[in-house]
């Protein structure tokens, strides 16, 4: 089902998932974190993506209100992206997810610093 046809209905958790439904989306949520971060970092944090995939991914987040894009008209150009209240409000449910499936993961896995388990920071906004 495409984005598009999702987004007709009015049912929350499909409006959600239209909204996270690729796999990089959750992603580039949980390595912006509360912070801003240009494109070329965020390259960098995610080097599995092709830098297209990237833009286009950075470009529906921002439509989907997910993530700001503040461009500074300077030279070289330089742009960096941050979480609205909107993608702030998605942290804990996203730590929650990687939580849930550590718990079900029999494989030891080495995780990257930009996706830890559970930060213990949001943990605690996530209980509070």
């Amino acid at each position: 089902m495409v984005k598009s046809e999702l987004m007709k209905y009015s049912c929350p958790l499909g409006k959600a998932m239209s909204a996270l439904g690729s796999k990089w989306k959750p992603i580039i949520v949980l390595v912006i974190k509360d912070r801003k971060l240009r494109f070329g970092e965020l390259a960098v944090r995610i080097n599995v993506i092709s830098r297209k995939v990237l833009t286009d991914q950075l470009k529906e987040m921002q439509n989907d209100g997910l993530i700001i894009r503040e461009e500074f008209k300077e030279l070289p150009p330089r742009v960096e992206y941050s979480l609205t209240e909107k993608g702030l409000a998605l942290l804990p449910i996203l730590y929650l997810l990687e939580e849930w499936e550590a718990k079900f993961d029999n494989k030891e896995v080495q995780y990257d610093k930009d996706c830890n388990v559970l930060n213990n920071k949001m943990k605690k906004a996530a209980e509070a």
